[in-house]
């Protein structure tokens, strides 16, 4: 019994380790973005931040809220380890590129949760990566 127990656990392990990894797919970059305006509806983002404590993402779903409900994000100022800074106004889910007239310094996430921050260069605003 105990060798038959063995041998079907040793099978199932095999089978659990040699199976491909699974991975979430891509969200599709033709489909339609429903509208989100404000962190109520940015997917992602991470309860319990504390302000200035170690953090580990500053590129994908970068973001996170305080106990007392502060959005703050997660950065690396030069040469130090990433930690949570206070935000500026999040603007919910926009799309990397599109146009953020008059809302210059201000942060949103893209629909893969990409970090976006409105960027103004060459007489133009856009979301463009906040991670660079």
């Amino acid at each position: 019994m105990r060798i038959a127990l063995s041998a079907a656990a040793a099978l199932l392990a095999a089978a659990v380790l040699s199976a491909p990894p699974v991975a979430a797919e891509p969200p599709d970059p033709g489909a339609p973005v429903p509208e989100c305006n404000d962190p109520s509806c940015v997917p992602g983002i991470q309860p319990g931040a504390v302000l200035g404590a170690p953090c580990t993402n500053t590129t994908y779903y970068a973001f996170g809220v305080t106990s007392w409900g502060r959005v703050v994000f997660c950065g690396s100022p030069r040469r130090y380890e990433p930690r949570w800074f206070r935000s500026t106004e999040l603007r919910g889910v926009k799309i990397e590129g599109s146009n953020c007239s008059g809302r210059d310094g201000e942060m949103a996430q893209a629909p893969d949760g990409l970090f976006l921050s409105c960027d103004a260069r060459n007489g133009a605003s856009t979301w463009t990566r906040g991670d660079i």
